[in-house]
C-alpha cells in the first residue's frame, strides 16, 4: 500500500510501538525518515538506528529508549505539518515544546534541525513535528 505522508506514518510507527512497550520497530526508508531518527537519537528519544537492505524496498530499524523501570522516554510524538495543511515559522517564531522540555523538529533551507538549533542559527522554515 502506498504511503502519501512518509513523516506521518514514521511518527504513528513509533508512537504505537511505543506504547506497546515494543524494544524496535521497523520504517520505510527515506532519506527525510532517517534524518528525522537521527535528530531523534541526537535528542535521546531513541537508543539507536540500522539501515535494512531489502529486496525491494530498504528499512529503517529504530531501536525504542526507555527508562530504568521501562517507562516511556516518548510521551507523544505529533505531526505539525501535512501534505494538507503546511506549518512555517519565521525565525523569531520557532515554538518552544513544554517550555523546552520536548522538540520541535524543523525543515530549514540548511536542513532538518531542532527549534533550538534554529533559535540559535536565526532561521525558520516549516515546522514537521513536535516530540516531548
Amino acid at each position: 500500500m502506498a504511503v502519501t505522508d512518509q513523516v506521518a506514518d514514521l511518527l504513528t510507527r513509533i508512537r504505537n510501538a511505543n506504547m506497546a512497550g515494543h524494544d524496535q520497530v521497523e520504517v520505510t526508508f527515506s532519506r527525510l525518515n532517517q534524518e528525522i531518527v537521527k535528530i531523534l537519537q541526537a535528542e535521546g528519544f531513541v537508543r539507536g538506528q540500522e539501515v535494512v537492505k531489502g529486496k525491494v524496498q530498504n528499512r529503517i530499524k529504530v531501536v525504542l529508549k526507555y527508562g530504568p523501570r521501562r517507562e516511556k522516554i516518548i510521551t507523544n510524538l505529533q505531526r505539525s505539518s501535512r501534505p494538507g495543511r503546511r506549518v512555517y515559522t519565521k525565525r523569531g517564531d520557532v515554538p518552544r515544546v513544554l517550555g523546552g522540555l520536548g522538540i520541535a523538529i524543523l525543515s530549514t533551507s540548511s536542513g532538518l534541525m531542532t527549534d533550538r538549533e534554529a533559535r540559535k542559527l536565526g532561521i525558520g522554515g516549516e515546522v514537521l513535528c513536535h516530540v516531548w
